[in-house]
This record gives structure tokens, sequence and C-alpha cells, in this order.
């Protein structure tokens, strides 16, 4: 069919009218009836030409951002003074916790308020005018730049943020307060550490005990290329932070002939050819507990970290930062016992590590 043919098949009540072409736009003709007929005339509403109902809508966007600020505040109350424990009936949900309500109640409404502020202002109040321009090279020419620093000047003008003092100053009161929700959070991440991190119930005088038998450690119970796990007396695993405390005085023990010691310190810190390296990875934290006795390496079996315990207990592979710490250790009344505590902290890096 030709394309006269198929022209003349639309109905000619369905072609657009010279009325509804009649804005900007390109003119629907036979050979194009469907072409884009532009946009339609702009339509004025209340607050743009009653400068009552444009108060109106001012007031009520400084309603929400202050209703915003409220609920700020109100969830800050709400963490200080309500139980952690507190349990309340909420119809329909039921049993809830009262903290864990209220908290979400109040933040829920801080955020909407903003939102729907927003929302509100920018549909009665801006300008909501259709404008229509063409596609730009993706680079930015100096035209282009300047006419995006005029748009935002429009933009801003249209806003009405320099004229609406009311609705600007409490839109920045309800963005400055809504932060305060998560630093008050931030009180749940725990105490601070203090010198947790940096101590160990290693210090001088504490027996070494095998951490399978539970028996003090003597030196004749460490042989020769074998790997023995021990703990400080006194540290029981039924005790309440047993695993808090293990986390740090994990120590392993292997015994190296002292001429295969390279590290001089080391062996000044060694036994009888004894030494002890604290048994926590110093990447993230593993345990480490692969042991290679012709080549005294050890390997973390998280991510392969590999220590040279004949040499300080430095990374020779893998992800870890920094050497084993070693435990000075000597013996009395036939045991073996830390001469002292760690000189630095075990376990990973962190960033108050000096």
């Amino acid at each position: 069919m030709s394309e006269t043919g198929r022209h003349e098949d639309v109905p000619e009540e369905t072609l657009p009218s010279e009325r509804e072409t009649a804005h900007e736009g390109a003119v629907a003709t036979a050979e194009n009836p469907f072409a884009d007929p532009g946009l339609p005339p702009h339509e004025h509403r209340a607050q743009d030409i009653d400068e009552r109902a444009a108060k109106r809508s001012e007031r009520t966007v400084a309603l929400l951002f202050v209703v915003s600020m409220v609920a700020t505040v109100a969830f800050i109350a709400s963490y200080v003074a309500i139980p952690i424990d507190k349990i309340v009936f909420i119809w329909p949900i039921g049993h809830i916790s009262a903290l864990n309500f209220a908290l979400g109640l109040t933040l829920g409404a801080a955020l909407f308020c903003i939102g729907a502020g927003a929302v509100h202002w920018a549909r009665t109040l801006m300008s909501d005018e259709e404008v229509a321009d063409e596609r730009h090279p993706i680079e930015a020419a100096p035209e282009v730049k300047a006419k995006v620093m005029a748009d935002f000047a429009a933009g801003a003008k249209e806003s009405q943020i320099g004229r609406r003092k009311l609705v600007r100053n409490t839109m920045f009161g309800a963005l400055a307060l809504v932060p305060l929700s998560g630093v008050v959070l931030l009180r749940d991440l725990g105490p601070l550490p203090g010198n947790k991190l940096r101590t160990t119930n290693w210090k001088k005088g504490v027996r070494l005990v095998n951490q399978s038998t539970n028996l003090p450690l003597r030196p004749e119970d460490i042989a020769v290329g074998s790997l023995t796990f021990a703990k400080p007396e006194g540290l029981e695993e039924n005790d309440e932070e047993f695993a808090e405390k293990i986390a740090k005085d994990a120590l392993m023990l292997v015994r190296i002939q002292p001429q295969d010691i390279k590290d001089k310190h080391e062996l000044s810190w060694s036994h009888e050819g004894i030494v002890a390296y604290s048994k926590i990875c110093t990447h993230v934290g593993c345990p480490i507990s692969l042991y290679e006795q012709q080549t005294h390496h050890v390997l973390c079996p998280c991510h392969q970290s590999t220590f040279d315990l004949s040499d300080g207990g430095r990374v020779i592979f893998g992800p870890a930062g920094h050497a084993l710490p070693q435990l000075h250790i000597t013996e009395k009344d036939g045991f073996l016992e830390a001469a002292s505590g760690f000189e630095e902290p075990v376990g990973p890096s962190f960033w108050e590590r000096g």
C-alpha cells in the first residue's frame, strides 16, 4: 500500500484539529498527522496568582519542617528516657519493645516530614513551568557552563528560598537536627575499649598452662619440632569472659635448636630453644594452627599469612602487616612462666596503635 493510501485510511475525526495544535509545536498535516504537538499552554496555580494561597503553602511547609524537628528531639529523648527492657502493648501489633517502637515512630516521622515538606514546597511554591531543552554534547563547553550557572541562578530565584525565609530557616533546622539521631545511635557501639586492646593477662610470674591438658608446662614437655598451645594460669574455660580473654592470651610454643634461631632478641627471650609467640594472627585475628617444622614457619588458615618463628616471627607471606608478638619466658621451680607481658598489642592493628 502506498504512503498516500495509508494516510487516506486514517479517519478525519481522529486527526488533531487546528485548535488543538495552535500552541507551540509542529503542525499536523495530511502527510504527518501525528506530529509532535508541543507543550500545552501553562496553567497557573492558585499560589502563582494569590499571595494568600502562597502564604498558606509556606506555612504548611514550615509546619512540616517544625514537626520534623520535634520528632528528632523526641527520638533523642526516647533513646535516653525509655528503658531498653520495657514492653508495651500496641494495638494491633501486640506486645513490643517500647524503645524500638518510639525510635522507629519518631525517626520515621522526622524523615517523612522533611520529605513531605520538600515535595509540598516544590509543587506549590517553586516554578512548575515545563521547559524543553535540546540535547547538547557531553563535553562541557564554555557556553554550557554559562547556561548551567544561569539555570542554577534562575532555579534559586524561582524556588523563592531567599524570599520565603520561614520555609528556608525551618528547613535548615530540620536538616540540621536529623543527623543527631545517627550521632546518638553511636552510643550503642559499646563502651570505649580503653587499654583493653593493649593489655593481656600475661605478666611476670604467670605460669604457662597447656591448653589441652590444663596442666602447667615444663620445658621437657615441649619437643623439638612440635607445636604446643598454652594459656595463662588461672584462666578457665568455664569463666564468663573466657572467650574474650583467650582471644588475646592464646599462646603457641615451639622448640627450635638454639643455633637455628636467627634473631638475637628472640633467642634472648627464649628458654632452651623454646620460643613463645601470640597465636593470634596480626591480619584479622584468626587463630594460627599450622606449623612446618623444617622451615619453622606457621601459617594462618584464614588468609595464608605466613610467619617465620626462627626469625622474630616476621611476616614472609600474606596480608598480615606486622610480626607476631613474642612473649619473654623463663623457668622457675621446673615450670615455664612469663618473664614479662607482651611488649606490643597482640592481634590486628588498630588506628590508635602507636
